[in-house]
């Protein structure tokens, strides 16, 4: 009798086991399946520029640190060309490397003033958005703020530059002095001496870019003379050498 009790106690755990057992696949086949349809929801948001990009290898930055603001301006009509570009695009796509560097540098940000963000004018460029924008400023003086499409694009056609700015825990951006896309004298930040001098841009608007050029350049971005805003992760020629335009 003892026998025959220990034998249907073994049979009962074994029952039990290949129940726990069933249950924990049967979990994991549906978390599995969720995940899935996650992904393929996300996806089907995309929009086509979205989807395209991603194709190419770039990524979303915020599926790289959430914390970090978004708001293209090619997005709005707000802009130096005065309409929209990216008609259907809306998040900040970069070259992964690129969106690592974004990453740390946000970081170092979030170290030194917990409240501040990074925010994202633009990222990526497709070449037809570059060659639209060309078309807006060639034979004008202001030719010399947007990169010829004929002689390669700029880093923003390789995924390689963000134009960008410093905002508050509500997104408001803090004073640079001009406007992002300002053309002019008082965008540059080889003279900013002068400009505070001379009333142009504000102590705090300096500070703010100082603040702002500390953190990108702590991640290896390097900014542009001309455009207080715009930082390059590497030169124009390294990227024709190694890295794809986009298209």
């Amino acid at each position: 009798m003892l026998y025959r009790n220990s034998t249907m106690m073994k049979a009962r755990k074994i029952m039990i086991l290949l129940a726990a057992c069933l249950l924990l696949t049967s979990n994991g086949q549906a978390w599995g399946k969720t995940r899935m349809l996650q992904g393929k929801q996300q996806e089907q948001k995309l929009s086509a520029t979205a989807k395209s990009l991603a194709r190419q290898g770039y990524v979303n930055i915020k599926d790289v640190d959430k914390s970090i603001q978004v708001s293209l301006m090619y997005a709005r009509a707000d802009n130096f060309c005065g309409k929209v570009l990216y008609g259907d695009l809306k998040e900040a796509y970069l070259h992964p490397k690129a969106a690592k560097a974004l990453k740390e540098a946000q970081t170092y940000l979030k170290s030194l003033h917990p409240h501040l963000s990074l925010k994202i004018y633009d990222a990526s460029r497709p070449m037809s958005i570059q060659q639209k924008m060309w078309n807006v400023v060639k034979g004008t003086k202001n030719d010399i703020y947007v990169s010829n499409p004929a002689h390669g694009g700029g880093m923003h056609n390789y995924g390689m530059a963000v134009d960008i700015t410093l905002c508050n825990e509500k997104g408001d951006t803090l004073d640079m002095g001009t406007k992002v896309d300002y053309f002019g004298k008082a965008a540059h930040i080889d003279q900013e001496a002068q400009l505070v001098a001379s009333k142009r841009i504000s102590k705090q608007a300096l500070r703010n870019r100082e603040l702002l050029r500390k953190v990108m350049r702590h991640a290896g971005w390097k900014p542009l003379r001309t455009e207080w805003w715009h930082f390059n992760l590497c030169s124009r020629a390294t990227a024709k050498k190694y890295y794809k335009v986009i298209k």
